[in-house]
């Protein structure tokens, strides 16, 4: 049959990963850096991951195409939620390590390693949105309890990295992706680290992160690391 569906021109695609999330349908995933659509019967043609692609590499064309498949969407989205939930519950099983249950010789091994914070301010309040050390920088936006819920956050984030923290639950979400958005036009990144939590607040992180990328039009390597309540990278 004839029907609107997506095309994506993987030239002009540049592995942002906004249509993945913009797609209600799980209809896109990414297949070695490029946006990808897995089959016509995913696509309900709809278009909404049309206005988030920030290259332009997505298009609605009238085609031969299979019809789209309700129930078999369905089936994936449930498959893809079964195995979140089953992700979470190998992470809950494993015991954590208390530093009152480690041997004396090793109880301080965890709090024994250097600060890597090499720029001040840090909060996105407080940020002025020109200073020198934002140009080139690699930055790292993460939210508050991020740091305090991950054990090894310094070495494995903070290290070489210009690092913006903040809450979107208890701070003003829109003020974030304007300020965002000023640092994103005034600097030339090398890549943008989030670092947020998997409590439902912690998407407005992720949210204010993406927004401002499409506002100054300041499309970069983008990564998005999620911590557990129990302090694991899920």
């Amino acid at each position: 049959m004839i029907r609107k569906i997506i095309t994506i021109d993987e030239e002009k695609c540049n592995g942002c990963r906004l249509c993945v999330d913009a797609c209600h349908e799980g209809a896109i995933v990414m297949i070695d850096g490029k946006a990808k659509l897995i089959s016509d019967e995913y696509c309900d043609g709809l278009g909404d991951c049309l206005p988030e692609c920030p290259t332009g590499a997505i298009k609605l064309d009238d085609k031969e195409a299979m019809p789209f498949n309700k129930e078999l969407v369905e089936k994936r989205m449930a498959e893809i939620k079964e195995q979140k939930e089953k992700e979470k519950e190998k992470e809950k099983e494993k015991k954590p390590l208390f530093l009152a249950d480690m041997p004396p010789m090793f109880a301080n091994v965890h709090g024994s390693g250097d600060s890597q914070l090499k720029t001040w301010p840090v909060q996105i309040k407080l940020m002025n949105t020109k200073a020198g050390y934002l140009k080139d920088a690699h930055l790292l936006v993460a939210a508050d309890c991020t740091a305090y819920a991950y054990s090894k956050f310094h070495e494995e984030f903070i290290r070489d990295r210009v690092v913006l923290i903040g809450c979107p639950k208890l701070d003003d979400n829109e003020f974030y992706i304007e300020k965002l958005t000023e640092i994103f036009k005034s600097n030339d990144l090398k890549s943008i680290t989030v670092v947020k939590m998997e409590v439902p607040c912690c998407n407005g992180m992720t949210y204010a992160v993406k927004q401002a990328m499409l506002k100054s039009e300041k499309i970069v390597p983008y990564n998005e690391v999620t911590i557990t309540t129990e302090g694991n990278i899920l």
